[in-house]
Formats: structure tokens, sequence, C-alpha cells
């Protein structure tokens, strides 16, 4: 099918599996479906080939849709969803991902991940690997696990995750868990990279410092952090212009030094964005909630 898609220069991560994924994909949380449309059609037309959506987000069908409308093959692509805090249980996960595929108008899902370790979450991925072993699922993975929620997950998995998606930025580095998930083979993949919300990581004076020596925005040093650092990024932007700066990273000439790596690992600040995955309290009250507008 149609459609004149710029070449990517967007480098390739291999899964435990083999299976390969965009280093740099377009986040879509708290986008509404006209945010969506734009965003979907302008990320593949600059050489996005990695979209990352969930059930929560309630924006399954417009991304489906944006797709289908720039006319790419399925195939090209690399796309994510997530199953939420309120579907427990095997049988409800095969029906949440039925559900979740027939929304997004596909035949196979990329990598299907638990959104968050609210208690039963061993029921998802026993769905889970069902799926993937039918070859519904070329990858599966979980997102804000930390280590003892993977630890507890290994007791009854036969199949190890292949992707653990966390917030990670330069305030918080997450270099323990990072460190457990390259020795476990599971690769880590970053949402929120820019740190978003209050603590604004791209105004940070160092940022700001490093951007100034390489003539790259804020933005783009963060974002090349996390590269250099091996991480899968998915930052989220509803402007096409900055949709089109969120991959310019990979610029021979553009590369951080180890003492420009070591400036940033310091601003590590235990700042969270979002939930603390521990927040028993928190997962007790998401179990509830079907979407992000509750």
């Amino acid at each position: 099918m149609g459609g004149n898609f710029m070449a990517t220069n967007i480098p390739y991560i291999e899964l435990a599996n083999g299976v390969t994924i965009p280093q740099v994909g377009l986040g879509v949380f708290q986008m509404n479906d006209d945010e969506v449309l734009n965003s979907v059609k302008w990320a593949i037309e600059n050489g996005y080939r990695h979209i990352d959506t969930a059930s929560f987000y309630d924006n399954e069908e417009a991304v489906g849709k944006a797709i289908k409308a720039t006319g790419i093959d399925r195939k090209y692509l690399f796309v994510t969803t997530k199953v939420w805090n309120d579907v427990r249980g095997y049988d409800e996960t095969i029906a949440q991902f039925n559900k979740s595929l027939k929304k997004l108008d596909m035949d196979y899902l990329d990598l299907y991940l638990i959104h968050w370790p609210a208690p039963g979450f061993e029921e998802n991925w026993r769905a889970m690997e069902d799926l993937y072993k039918q070859g519904k699922i070329k990858a599966i993975g979980v997102s804000n696990f930390k280590a003892h929620h993977i630890e507890e997950l290994m007791k009854t998995a036969t199949i190890a995750p292949m992707v653990d998606q966390i917030e990670t930025h330069p305030y918080f580095q997450e270099n323990d868990l990072h460190e457990y998930l390259k020795k476990h083979h599971i690769a880590h993949e970053s949402w929120s990279p820019l740190g978003g919300g209050v603590n604004k990581v791209i105004d940070d004076p160092v940022i700001k410092q490093i951007a100034e020596n390489h003539q790259k925005s804020p933005a783009q040093v963060v974002l090349r952090w996390h590269i250099q650092r091996g991480e899968i990024i998915i930052p989220k932007s509803t402007h096409e212009n900055r949709i089109k700066e969120n991959i310019q990273l990979f610029d021979y000439h553009f590369n951080l030094s180890p003492e420009e790596m070591k400036q940033i690992a310091q601003l590590d600040s235990d700042k969270r964005v979002g939930a603390d995955p521990d927040d028993t309290e928190f997962l007790k009250e998401s179990t509830t909630y079907t979407t992000q507008n509750h």
C-alpha cells in the first residue's frame, strides 16, 4: 500500500527471543482521538515504526485508524498495548487481548504488557504465554514491575518477560533495576523519558549546558542519554516539530561524552512522576478504574 515513507535510521534492540524493537517509539498516553490521528500520522511519515498504547488510554481504536490512514504495511510496524489492572484472571485476559486487537484492527500484536503489578498478575501472564505460543503476540512483557515483582512472577512463569517498561529519566534513573534487567536479558523500556510533569528535567541547567555544547535541544540530550544507556524510549508528543526532533538522536556526531554521561548521572534524585509500583493503596484502587478517564 501507498505512501512515501522516510527511511528511518532508528536502531533496533534485540529482545531475548530474537524479536527486534525500534529503540524509539511514540507514546500516546493522555492523547484524545484527534491528537492520536495527527501524532501517529506525523510519526510514521517521519520514520517512526513503533507505537505504544494501552487499553487504559482508551485510544486503541484511534491508533488503529491512524495507522490504516497512513497506508503503511502492518509488517513494518511495532505495536504495543497493555492489559489494565481491572482485568485479572486467565479468561478475562484473553478476552481483553481480543478486544484490544479488534479495536486496533490487527491480527497480531508485537508486544503485550501487564500494565502494573496489581495482585493476580500471574494469571494475566499465564494467558499471555499461551497467546505468545499461538503466535498472536510476538513478544510479552511487563510494565512498572520492580525486581521483586519479576521474581514473584518467575515462580509460576515458564517464559521470562522480554521487556519491563518503567518510569525512567535523569531525575529517576532506576540504576539498580536497570542493572537487574540487563543481567536477566530483559529490555529496559522507559516511559516518561523526559521526566514530564512537575520536575522539568529539560529545564535543568546541567542538561541545558550539555545541549548548548551539542547545539541540540535539552530534550534531545535527555533522550540521547537514554539511548546510550541502551534503553528503549517512547516519548509522547502532539507537536509535529517535536515528534521529528525526538528521533533526531542518531547523527554520527551526536554522542554524549563519558564526562557528560557522568554529569547527568549525578542528577539522579529519586523524583517520581508516576505512582510507586509498591503503593498497594494505588494498586488496589486502580483495579476499579477502566480507563484513564475512570
